[in-house]
């Protein structure tokens, strides 16, 4: 799998461009805050329906626009698709796939999967549990891109369950036909909010197992005089749901133990104005030995749980047939040495490897392709990141 061509059209920095790219590591070199790292974002939201930089889409649009264009041609083995995705400042976005419109944006889910890796990846090990929920999310929706149907239903009821959440205890107070009303109500969200959170935590579960052996030898292949690393998944709900296989046949175990929940914990929410159980109270469990990666692992070692995280993520993507699109923001300045030749051994094989970086020397010399220099201009007073400059690299040692 590759993208062929990537267009922008008024996302962040790029007011407009087109490139047109192979499959071969392309480095996108030029200082910070030039928008190199906004051509990956553009590809990993297309892959994820995701920034990994901010939780809202209106960052991304350019200021002054009312929205953003991501268009990209995808090739996988000889298929060619055509997705193109309009990122609104507010308001709903809109998708189109070969000039077809689509009736809804995650219907474009699964044309291009892609792994990034960036210096937010830290946060997976010593920030906190959204962070690791957002990550098992995005590799969820890429390997089963149906999931994304699940995950948006869980937020829609979240949202309303916890709207009514907000308001129950004082409408309770006030009147015993206020109290059955509100009671009457949260049962009917409750299963609803059992149902499709027992569908997002199957499919994490799921994910998790499937990641659990990848994270351990790309781990210890990393840092092989390190503590071992494992991976687990940890509910809210309690170590039942823990313990479950994952996948489709376990939806309907882990929708009872969260029904279960949601009743023992009711007066506790009411009386709070939250919602205590569900996927969005779930951690991805991070382990060096014994011990939570969390606050006993080292800089070093917290950079080689993250990269082996990542890493991962490619292997279950290939292992699904899969080869995806491999892109790598400013990572090699954040790394030591070894790790560097690590993950440069490891992504050379890639059909397509995209590349950040402010300082070219920071590549290792196995990675060669193209180059292309990324600088700004200024028009009618504003900035604007175009490219300045287009060449191909060899391999360090090796004749142009």
């Amino acid at each position: 799998m590759f993208v062929r061509e990537l267009a922008l059209t008024d996302y962040r920095s790029w007011d407009r461009t087109e490139l047109r790219l192979r499959p071969e590591p392309t480095i996108f070199v030029g200082r910070n805050g030039f928008g190199k790292t906004n051509l990956l974002e553009s590809l990993f939201y297309l892959a994820t329906l995701r920034s990994h930089r901010v939780s809202s889409d209106a960052p991304l649009v350019r200021s002054g626009a009312s929205a953003a264009t991501v268009r990209s041609t995808v090739e996988n083995d000889g298929r060619e698709l055509t997705v193109e995705l309009e990122i609104a400042a507010q308001g709903a976005n809109r998708a189109r796939v070969n000039t077809a419109p689509v009736r809804r944006p995650r219907e474009i889910l699964g044309i291009l999967r892609a792994v990034l890796f960036a210096p937010e990846d830290l946060a997976l090990v010593r920030g906190e549990p959204g962070e690791r929920r957002r990550f098992l999310d995005e590799i969820v929706v890429q390997s089963r891109p149906i999931a994304a149907g699940s995950r948006a239903d869980y937020d829609r009821v979240l949202r309303q369950r916890s709207a009514l959440l907000k308001t129950a205890g004082a409408a309770i107070r006030r009147s015993s036909a206020e109290a059955d009303s509100v009671m009457s109500t949260l049962d009917v969200w409750d299963d609803q909010l059992a149902q499709f959170g027992a569908e997002v935590t199957a499919d994490r579960i799921a994910v998790v197992r499937e990641l659990a052996p990848l994270v351990a030898g790309a781990y210890a292949s990393i840092a092989p005089h390190s503590r071992p690393a494992a991976i687990g998944y940890r509910s809210a709900a309690g170590p039942e749901v823990d313990a479950s296989p994952g996948g489709t046949e376990s939806v309907a175990e882990i929708r009872d133990v969260l029904a279960h929940r949601l009743r023992e914990v009711r007066a506790k929410e009411i009386d709070r104005g939250v919602c205590l159980v569900g996927p969005h109270r779930d951690d991805l469990r991070l382990d060096l030995g014994d011990e939570p990666a969390k606050g006993f692992a080292s800089h070093g070692e917290s950079w080689s749980f993250a990269l082996a995280l990542r890493l991962a993520c490619v292997d279950l993507l290939r292992a699904d047939g899969v080869e995806p699109v491999i892109m790598l923001d400013d990572v090699f300045a954040e790394l030591d040495a070894a790790r560097r030749e690590k993950l440069a051994a490891f992504t050379a094989s890639a059909e397509q490897l995209l590349i950040t970086t402010a300082v070219a020397e920071d590549i290792p010399g196995v990675l060669a392709g193209r180059r292309l220099a990324v600088g700004v201009e200024e028009a009618d007073g504003r900035r604007r990141s175009t490219i300045v400059g287009d060449e191909r690299v060899v391999r360090r040692g090796e004749e142009r």
